[in-house]
This record gives structure tokens, C-alpha cells and sequence, in this order.
């Protein structure tokens, strides 16, 4: 499929931003889940838990039931997540061996795993830890974690900086993972996938779908009625 990346590059200035689309896909966790999230951008997803909704989030290098980053100055760097990032502990925390955290994620106990992502494909395959050749590889544990969670949510900008799609036809970077993302949540739309298509739940009501087609790789269908895409000023 041709993508008109002067249109994509146009309609870049109409987007939310990453507090927005963390925001977004917190909404969509369920009370008491137990939630890994990737390294980087989808921490922060834990600063948004909905009013009377609390996940248990879960991190590779051994902790169950982490909360927020601290205030400045008040990190204990003995206690991070596996980005290496200072986190607090809910109540009912525990801790673990790195061993027992990943019998954690292969067992299939993790009701969802929430990461980025450099492409995803129309099947729901992942590239999201090479970019071609070039780079040191560093997959880490996203491999284990997006066969092992039962949901696996990518949160990521529509676009790359150069205005192009990163939902595609077919992945060409590496692959994290074959046919395992079922929801996406970019900076103009809330796609999931179902068999093996990209079928549009929310798009910004500022773009049409048009313009929303023209930014992505491969084509969307439309099964229902598309919502407004919402998040609140962050």
C-alpha cells in the first residue's frame, strides 16, 4: 500500500501526546489484572489507574505490586523496575528471584503486557527491539512476555519521525513476536487486531478517515460504529 507521508507529516500536528496515549490504555485495564510493562514509554501507564481501579503491576527483575516513580530526591535505588527506573511499592507488595518472575511470565500468569513497539504488522506480529542490522541487540524479556501474557497492548506514536506508518502490511524489521498483539494504541487511533487485520475501534475526531488511512501501512476496517478518541490535558 502507497502512503502519502506529506499528508502523514501534515497531519502530525494533530496528535496525542505520550502522557495521553498511556492515559488512554490504562483505561482499558481491568481491576486487580496483573500488568507488565515494558521499558520506557509504557511506564507510564501506571500513573493513570482510572478512580477505583488498581492493577497489580509486575516487573522482570522481581517485584509484584509496584506504584509510581517517587517525588525527586526521594528515590531508594534499591528499588527499581527493570528499565532501571526508582519505583514505590502498593501495599501488599512482594519481591522475588528473577528466575520466579519469568516462570511467572511464560506460566501465563500475566493478564496483560503493555509495550512499544517499531512496527506492528496487520497479523499482529512485533518488531520492537532492532531497527534492520544496525544497533546492539537488546530484546531482553519482550519475547517472553508477549506469548506469555494473555493481552498484549502496544503503545506507540502512528507515524516514525520521518512520517512513516508503523502499523504496516508486514513487519521488516526483527521480530519480537508472531501473531501476538491484539490491541494498539497510537497517537491518532485505538486499533485492534482480529484476524489478521487492523480493524479501527477510535480515531481522533479532527482527522478523517481519510487522512487516517494515508498514515497507515496497511488498510483499516471498520466492523462498527468508530468512538472518538479521548484523553483528557496532561
Amino acid at each position: 500500500m502507497t502512503v502519502d507521508t506529506r499528508t502523514a507529516t501534515t497531519r502530525e500536528d494533530i496528535k496525542l501526546s505520550n502522557a495521553q496515549i498511556a492515559w488512554r490504555a490504562a483505561q482499558d485495564i481491568a481491576d486487580g489484572a496483573y500488568v507488565n510493562l515494558g521499558i520506557g514509554f509504557p511506564e507510564m501507564v501506571a500513573r493513570y489507574q482510572p478512580p477505583g481501579r488498581q492493577a497489580i503491576f509486575h516487573t522482570e527483575n522481581g517485584i509484584l505490586g509496584f506504584g509510581e516513580a517517587p517525588p525527586a530526591g526521594e528515590e531508594d535505588w534499591d528499588l527499581i523496575n527493570a528499565g532501571k527506573r526508582p519505583v514505590t511499592l502498593k501495599a501488599g507488595a512482594s519481591f522475588f528471584h528473577h528466575a520466579d518472575s519469568f516462570a511467572m511470565v511464560r506460566g501465563g500468569h500475566l493478564d496483560v503486557a503493555i509495550l512499544g513497539a517499531y512496527q506492528v504488522a496487520q497479523n499482529g506480529d512485533l518488531a520492537n527491539w532492532r531497527v534492520g542490522s544496525t544497533g546492539v541487540p537488546a530484546v531482553g524479556g519482550a519475547m517472553d512476555l508477549v506469548h506469555g501474557a494473555k493481552q498484549v497492548f502496544v503503545i506507540t506514536e502512528h507515524v516514525t519521525k520521518n512520517g512513516e506508518p508503523k502499523l504496516v502490511a508486514g513487519c521488516t524489521f526483527p521480530l519480537t513476536g508472531v501473531g501476538c498483539i491484539t490491541r494498539v494504541y497510537t497517537s491518532h487511533a485505538v486499533v485492534d487486531i482480529v484476524g489478521g487485520h487492523f480493524v479501527l475501534r477510535e480515531k481522533l475526531a479532527m482527522i478523517s478517515m481519510e487522512e487516517l488511512q494515508a498514515m497507515t501501512g496497511a488498510p483499516l476496517y471498520v466492523e462498527e460504529r468508530v468512538s472518538d478518541l479521548f484523553a483528557p490535558a496532561l
